[in-house]
């Protein structure tokens, strides 16, 4: 059985890891060189670093911060922001990225997840993809959820497979920052569309939030930032509750 994954996740603006509720309010949440490696000795399996302003201002992610990130962690760690072309990619792998999150760019031109996947691989592309319902359906959002589209959400997670995504990360703009739990429903039906992993976000605030999202999401991963980077809850003590629930981790 493969085990799930619990992924902190480091959304960065101006060299700081910041967290908001519903994309809005950014707070400081500290240096993100500091809380990867602290993430990363505490067991989390996974990081995902997220250059959140990239797209909106129009520049690449910060290869700088990548590397000393990098040099901090022995775990595999994501990379996104401002990513519309192979040369990006090869710069943050090149700087310790193992593997790199594209969202906006590739809803405005889906050939990049084909180019991706077909330089690098598909393990090596993940496929953001921010929603919230408009009018009961799932929209998909850019630019860090500033700009809606009419684009379904459900139709969009298929199309990014079958170009070569190899993960999809699911975060639910409406749930983001609430702690009020993942969007199972929506989780669960993603993950009975794709057959790649699919990673859950947005919303988590205790312990059983986790455990949902693996049982009644069906999600592969669970990625959360502000109960992490604000001391809510620690990871270690976060796997032994859900292997107390039969949930596979890595201990």
């Amino acid at each position: 059985m493969l085990t799930k994954r619990i992924i902190p996740c480091l959304d960065i603006k101006n060299g700081r890891t910041v967290k908001g509720v519903n994309f809005l309010d950014l707070r400081d949440a500290g240096d993100p060189v500091e809380l990867a490696a602290i993430y990363a000795a505490e067991g989390a399996d996974e990081l995902v670093f997220l250059d959140i302003s990239a797209t909106e201002e129009k520049r690449k992610t910060l290869a700088e911060l990548v590397r000393k990130v990098a040099e901090k962690v022995d775990i595999p760690f994501t990379v996104g922001g401002g990513i519309a072309a192979v040369e990006d990619v090869e710069i943050l792998l090149h700087n310790g990225a193992d593997k790199v999150s594209v969202n906006s760019s590739a809803v405005k031109r889906p050939e990049l997840i084909d180019e991706l996947s077909g330089r690098f691989g598909s393990q090596c592309v993940v496929v953001a993809v921010d929603a919230r319902q408009v009018d009961g359906q799932w929209r998909v959002h850019l630019v860090g959820g500033k700009v809606p589209t009419e684009i379904p959400l459900y139709e969009w997670v298929t199309e990014a497979e079958r170009r070569g995504a190899g993960e999809i990360l699911f975060t639910s703009m409406d749930h983001d920052g609430t702690k009020n739990g993942f969007a199972n429903e929506a989780l669960a039906h993603i993950s009975g569309l794709v057959n790649i992993p699919v990673i859950a976000s947005g919303g988590a605030g205790e312990m059983q939030h986790f455990a949902d999202a693996f049982l009644k999401g069906k999600a592969d991963a669970a990625l959360a930032a502000s109960v992490f980077h604000f001391k809510e809850m620690e990871i270690n003590p976060l796997k032994a509750f859900l292997r107390a629930q039969d949930i596979a981790v890595r201990l």
